[in-house]
């Protein structure tokens, strides 16, 4: 009974919270890591390089223990957390390439602007908003008709080569990345922080919304030539001394985010909110998804299950770990918009996939009330999957309490993990619970039956 109770008061005091700071119309910072793994952060146990800032947001807020991405693969998980809902209903179910990739793969060549867009709402409600980072949910390559970033609710970007509009700095070649880019590669996340740094000084009288999403920690990995000789890195951009030199900079560069908003003057009224857009590639035999099962291109924990820090000085409790609430990133939007005290119009509302679970970035625990469902590769000429055989899952998936089921399209292959007992997937108890495997096997497969 005490034990009930107590939970009342954190979920009270936490509403009563909510309440007092969204009045305020809080700055929100949205900061998405390209292929980020669980095990990344010394907070969630890993132990690759040391990640004292990013630690230091952990503890200095509210951390998540159960938040998953739309999608193991970027240009869907972007998808998502921008418009509320589930990638495939808007026939995004890979990454956006040239326009033959894009048909291979039976999806869209970029997000339709019809879709809800979570900064046009708040855009619509009186914020700044701005993208800077990595965009891929449209242009480049061939895809030369992709609406401008501006289309979605955004009154400021710069962003990088696979948006509709590259900042001039990031690309001196048609690709990636160059040698010869002003900006090299391993100054990017600087050169974003400082973006994310000035746009809010210079709306001081405006709240404000910001992407940041930056891409350092995709492959090819290239650290300043001072970490690279840190780490005794050799030429293999995609190798773990790389990727170390790679990721104790851009934790730098997340301290000096949170640094400048103290500087500011603005840190009391900005949340920060901290993930990752899928799992990691390569996994450096998995030390990178903490020993979890899967990594990107997978739909088992390690390429769907990410790190998530909410960081809101005054707001959030500090050092708090949420081990109960189920967050998915299509509940992103609504759970923004009531921080922000933006207004969901019916007609959108209805159509997220998404649930409110604001409460909980202020110390509740609330429960999502619906069941998470994913889908990736859906054929095998033209999706990739994960190298290592263990690693590669059936391509549909839903979670509904603890029970996590995988199977394929045609209904083969079905796989049941009760994730409270085995977050790690080592035990299929499809078999031992028929009835539980035949009922999530069903609703798996109406959910994908309907989508385009």
């Amino acid at each position: 009974m005490k034990s009930l109770l107590n939970q009342i008061l954190v979920m009270v005091l936490g509403a009563l919270a909510l309440s007092a700071h969204a009045a305020q119309r809080p700055n929100i910072i949205f900061v998405f890591t390209d292929d980020f793994g669980w095990g990344d952060l010394g907070s969630y146990g890993g132990k690759m390089v040391a990640t004292p800032n990013l630690d230091r947001m952990a503890a200095e807020g509210v951390r998540f223990t159960q938040f998953y991405v739309a999608s193991p693969i970027c240009s869907p998980s972007r998808t998502g957390v921008t418009t509320g809902m589930f990638p495939a209903r808007w026939r995004i179910t890979s990454y956006l390439q040239d326009r033959k990739g894009n048909a291979a793969c039976g999806q869209a060549d970029f997000l339709d602007t019809n879709a809800p867009s979570v900064a046009r709402l708040l855009q619509s409600s009186g914020y700044a908003t701005a993208h800077f980072g990595k965009w891929h949910m449209g242009g480049g390559r061939d895809v030369t008709n992709a609406p401008h970033i501006k289309a979605y609710g955004f009154d400021e970007w710069a962003s990088t080569w696979e948006s509709p509009d590259p900042h001039p700095d990031l690309m001196a070649t048609n690709w990636i990345w160059s040698p010869h880019d002003k900006v090299k590669r391993w100054d990017r996340t600087a050169f974003f922080v400082d973006w994310t740094l000035d746009f809010l000084k210079r709306h001081t009288n405006q709240p404000c919304y910001v992407n940041l999403w930056p891409d350092d920690t995709h492959t090819p990995f290239v650290p300043s030539p001072a970490l690279k000789e840190k780490y005794k890195a050799g030429d293999d951009a995609n190798s773990e001394a790389h990727f170390k030199g790679v990721l104790e900079e851009y934790d730098r560069q997340m301290g000096r985010l949170l640094d400048g908003l103290k500087q500011l003057g603005i840190a009391t009224n900005t949340l920060v909110v901290f993930t990752g857009d899928n799992g990691p590639s390569p996994t450096y035999r998995q030390k990178r998804t903490a020993g979890l099962r899967g990594s990107k291109l997978s739909l088992y924990e390690g390429g769907t299950r990410l790190p998530l820090i909410v960081w809101w000085s005054g707001a959030t409790p500090a050092g708090r770990v949420n081990e109960r609430t189920v967050v998915n990133a299509v509940d992103l939007l609504p759970t923004f918009c009531r921080l922000a005290g933006a207004a969901v119009s019916p007609d959108i509302a209805t159509k997220l996939d998404g649930e409110d679970l604001s409460t909980a970035f202020t110390g509740g625990e609330p429960k999502r009330s619906c069941a998470m469902f994913w889908e990736y590769g859906r054929n095998n000429q033209s999706f990739k999957y994960p190298a290592a055989a263990s690693n590669r899952s059936p391509n549909v998936a839903v979670r509904e309490g603890d029970w996590k089921l995988l199977v394929n399209a045609d209904g083969s292959d079905a796989q049941l993990f009760d994730l409270g007992a085995d977050v790690f997937e080592t035990r299929n108890v499809a078999e031992a619970n028929p009835q539980v495997t035949a009922r999530l096997k069903q609703k798996a497969l109406a959910w994908r039956k309907e989508l385009p």
